[in-house]
């Protein structure tokens, strides 16, 4: 009897602790080296305008656009087309630049890159997390909801949570109406509207100090 109530003890102790939710909470580093929090502001500044002559003059010339072989300031151009004021581009990497991000080891200096936004910087690296099939609650307090219109029951909601994509998104209409069936580690289930939801291998971007100047040296999604 006693070796019955003691698996029971384990297995609801087991349980609770897979039943945890798990997070990517935003994480800024930035204002860990002076001159990268000067050039994000200048970077920010230029995308809130569309100044495409100052994205140009970030651009490391070997600058990485695809794991494809799409690298360099002419694919940039090519790819993203950021002189025209509707270009995807400003809203992909206002998206990416306005998320935070951590330092990474470059060029022989500890703090000689920084990656962003933090849902790819911070990912946690663990086994039982896919990057194909995880993604993250990408804002606070957003709406989990019964099925994938602004129509249906709130069931709850979601702030910074890891979630497992159980199902394909939806296109009802157009892309901003697009969404996404999750479910979190907590067991929580339900649509989230698709512009809360990021994957960690989402466009994100990199930059290296050379020469004393700080560089866009890759700005890529996927593995």
């Amino acid at each position: 009897m006693k070796k019955i109530l003691f698996l029971c003890v384990v297995l609801l102790f087991a349980s609770s602790v897979f039943a945890q939710e798990r997070y990517v909470k935003p994480v800024d580093d930035a204002a860990k080296d002076a001159s990268f929090l000067a050039f994000r502001k200048r970077l920010i500044a230029a995308v809130d305008k569309k100044d495409a002559k100052f994205i140009y003059s970030i651009l490391d010339p070997k600058i990485e656009l695809s794991y494809g072989g799409d690298a360099g300031i002419a694919d940039f151009k090519r790819i993203w087309e950021p002189e025209k004021k509707t270009s995807k581009f400003w809203v992909e990497f206002s998206r990416v630049i306005k998320n935070g991000g951590a330092f990474y080891e470059a060029g022989g200096r500890k703090l000689g890159g920084f990656a962003a936004p933090y849902t790819y910087s911070n990912f946690p690296d663990s086994p039982d997390l896919d990057l194909f099939e995880h993604s993250v609650i990408f804002g606070n307090n957003v709406n989990l909801r019964e099925g994938p219109s602004m129509d249906a029951k709130v069931l709850g909601q979601l702030s910074y949570n890891i979630v497992t994509l159980t199902g394909n998104k939806l296109k009802p209409g157009d892309e901003e109406a697009d969404w996404y069936q999750v479910k979190t580690f907590g067991g929580k289930a339900g649509w989230i509207k698709a512009e809360y939801v990021r994957s960690p291998i989402d466009l994100r971007a990199g930059f290296e100090k050379k020469r004393g100047q700080w560089k866009m040296v890759f700005f890529i999604a996927g593995d």
